[in-house]
């Protein structure tokens, strides 16, 4: 059953996946619809999951369900994903590229390949009080708290902790 992302409760548990490119006005609509779709069908052992899913800065899914009523199964979470990998390649997005890291330059979403983050630090391209989206965060609480957060306030810290070493 779908309901709408402020509706969920702070419990639910959430997935993030991000664009490899900024997604057009006309594809989060299409995204939006699509998704809404699949959520409200959505089930594990043929219980109806209490879900939401919400497009954020034209860049990032999030999918969130209420744990408290029903319990996904790794069925449903697999299926979750295959949504994504059939709409991905309609829309020439990847949803599933983790190679990149994510930043927020005052409102404008930066990439950063994982590869070149060390040499970002050094270059003082990315500094400990640079916002990053955390996409590791598990429930809807923690990405409403912690999502957007410092770089030094997430797994990029260990790269300030080899520049002061």
């Amino acid at each position: 059953m779908y309901i709408p992302f402020h509706d969920i409760a702070f419990e639910a548990r959430v997935w993030i996946y991000q664009a490899n490119r900024n997604l057009t006005d006309d594809e989060v609509g299409t995204l939006t619809e699509t998704l809404k779709a699949a959520l409200e069908g959505w089930e594990a052992h043929g219980e109806a999951l209490t879900a939401s899913g919400k497009i954020f800065h034209h860049r990032f899914v999030v999918i969130a369900v209420d744990e408290s009523e029903t319990l996904p199964s790794g069925c449903s979470i697999d299926k979750s994903t295959r949504w994504l990998q059939e709409i991905g390649p309609r829309l020439n997005v990847d949803f599933f590229d983790r190679s990149l890291a994510y930043l927020d330059a005052q409102g404008n979403i930066q990439t950063v390949p994982v590869s070149d983050i060390k040499n970002a630090v050094l270059n003082e391209e990315i500094e400990p009080n640079t916002t990053v989206f955390d996409n590791t965060v598990a429930t809807k609480a923690q990405w409403m708290s912690r999502w957007k957060t410092r770089a030094d306030h997430t797994w990029l810290k260990r790269y300030f902790k080899e520049q002061t070493a």
